[in-house]
């Protein structure tokens, strides 16, 4: 099982990580750190064992790209993974320094979406990853531009019923000093006719911006 992929400098920090399993920040940043200490200097190994995991890993030039999986995990399936995901890298980024993984750090981890589901390889080779990624991203773009007019949409409208109440308020309170004048009415008869006119007008709005949340905005 693939535990997690990482994108690392050769001191163990996490430039871009993405887990396939349940795992908290401070375990794969503890993996991580502890993975440069198990490395033997001066032999070529492809992974590093733990007592509870293995280190699949290959440089590219000042970091490495490094897969984390439990020990039982298909060893040639893991190395074959590997060389996917480290030809993803270059896919997405100009140049395999650290500002630049970091720069796409959201395209990798989407692209590291398609290869490993819930700690499996996916059956896709690399044309695939950047088919899928680019359709992800075009829907994304679709989603947040709709989600964008509807947020102006209904701004305007939130506006638009803003001024209808105030101008209800102001033609009540009109109506209320006419009917005044007129009648004669008492001082303290005036503001009960206004608040009632007022009143109707609030229930109009709440009734209104009511359906409208219905609506979904």
């Amino acid at each position: 099982v693939l535990l997690a992929a990482a994108v690392c400098t050769k001191a163990g920090k996490a430039i871009v990580s993405r887990q396939f399993v349940e795992m908290t920040r401070t375990r794969i940043e503890g993996l991580l750190a502890a993975f440069p200490k198990l490395m033997n200097t001066g032999k070529q190994h492809t992974f590093v064992e733990t007592e509870s995991v293995r280190y699949v890993y290959q440089p590219m030039e000042k970091l490495y790209m490094v897969l984390i999986t439990t020990k039982n995990s298909n060893i040639l399936e893991d190395l074959e993974t590997l060389r996917l995901f480290s030809r993803v890298i270059p896919e997405y980024c100009r140049a395999l320094e650290e500002n630049e993984i970091s720069e796409h750090c959201f395209d990798l981890i989407f692209a590291f979406d398609e290869i490993v589901a819930l700690g499996y390889r996916e059956n896709v080779n690399l044309a695939q990853i950047r088919t899928f990624t680019e359709m992800d991203s075009h829907e994304e773009k679709v989603f947040r531009a709709v989600r964008e007019t509807q947020e102006r949409e209904a701004k305007a409208e939130m506006r638009r019923k803003a001024k209808e109440l105030q101008q209800a308020r102001r033609d009540a309170e009109r109506q209320a000093s006419q009917s005044a004048g007129i009648t004669g009415l008492s001082h303290h008869a005036q503001p009960s006719f206004a608040v009632q006119i007022f009143e109707a007008g609030m229930e109009y709005f709440d009734s209104s911006v009511s359906q409208d949340c219905g609506t979904g905005w």
